[in-house]
């Protein structure tokens, strides 16, 4: 029994999907309100931050997914983020299993440095160090990986692009305006080279983190596309593939400030604006050597996908 832990998210959905079609079909899919991806999938409704509930559902897992994830709000952050994970670690060594830790860069330094697994940790802003505090949760975590009572793995990814669900500031911002015949907005700057993982990609990526034998006991970036745009690219691409004229309007960083006084997501966003100043250059080679067979969807595959439905049809007037 393999449980996926926060099964309704984006990254959740795809996970079921890849472990169902190439790993086990038995899985077993845990939030508050789970829902069937697969017709096989058992649903076990349970809030985390109860630890019987969590307990309850991880008791006969042979590995643990941990893909929960909270609204971008700094203050459930701060209250609910650590508690979740340690009653999801307590859980899982009581159940013996296996622990797969999905993890972000919140923690990782803001600037132009090529980021690799072995990067120090240099929060900025309050949700960074509560990832900081989670990488002190990864400190928990790598606490597990230390003890030795349980395999434990941490699959780390930078900003999400992708389809259906997936939410991040390159979809809600470029993407989905684009999508919707809206100009794009660019956050602060338009020709700094952008990291972004395709969703379903570090979904393949955790399984395969999740079912291999010699990963556990080590920290990996998820596989991303080495060739990377800027927004202004970005932009090009997405407008081409739905046959408009690229346009888009930058959102300067004193302008999302400004806007943060007055929207809570806006105001969220703003410890994130130093990442979009310069170069954000996540390397995921350690991940490529061991899966050298792992196919990584290039950007512009990518985008092709999310606009295939949004091509005009040259047989409609």
């Amino acid at each position: 029994m393999q449980t996926i832990l926060g099964a309704t998210g984006q990254i959740a959905v795809e996970l079921a999907r890849e472990l169902s079609r190439a790993y086990t079909t038995d899985l077993r899919l845990v939030s508050r309100r789970p829902e069937k991806v697969n017709d096989s999938d058992a649903l076990v409704p349970a809030d985390l931050l109860d630890a019987g509930q969590a307990a309850r559902a991880v008791e006969g897992s042979s590995i643990v997914y941990f893909t929960a994830g909270l609204p971008p709000d700094t203050r459930l952050w701060e209250e609910r983020f650590p508690a979740m994970l340690k009653n999801a670690l307590d859980a899982t060594r009581a159940a013996k299993a296996k622990f797969v830790y999905f993890d972000n860069t919140y923690m990782y330094p803001q600037d132009g440095r090529v980021l690799t697994e072995a990067s120090v940790f240099e929060p900025v802003g309050r949700k960074g160090k509560v990832r900081a505090a989670m990488a002190s949760m990864a400190s928990m975590v790598l606490q597990e990986m230390a003890r030795g009572e349980i395999p434990v793995v941490i699959g780390r990814a930078p900003e999400f692009y992708g389809p259906d669900k997936t939410q991040s500031i390159t979809n809600t911002l470029v993407i989905d305006r684009i999508k919707s015949g809206q100009t794009p907005r660019v956050p602060v700057r338009d020709d700094t080279r952008r990291t972004l993982i395709w969703t379903p990609d570090a979904s393949r990526a955790l399984a395969a983190l999740g079912n291999a034998a010699d990963t556990f006991g080590q920290t990996w970036h998820l596989p991303c596309d080495d060739d990377r745009l800027t927004y202004r690219q970005i932009v090009a691409v997405a407008s081409g593939l739905v046959g408009r004229e690229p346009s888009y309007r930058v959102l300067g960083k004193w302008t999302l400030i400004a806007a943060g006084l007055l929207s809570g997501p806006v105001r969220e966003l703003r410890e994130l604006l130093p990442r979009y100043e310069r170069d954000n250059l996540f390397d995921s080679a350690k991940f490529k050597r061991r899966f050298p067979k792992f196919k990584v969807t290039a950007y512009r595959q990518g985008l092709e996908q999310l606009f295939a439905e949004s091509r005009p049809n040259p047989f409609e007037r």
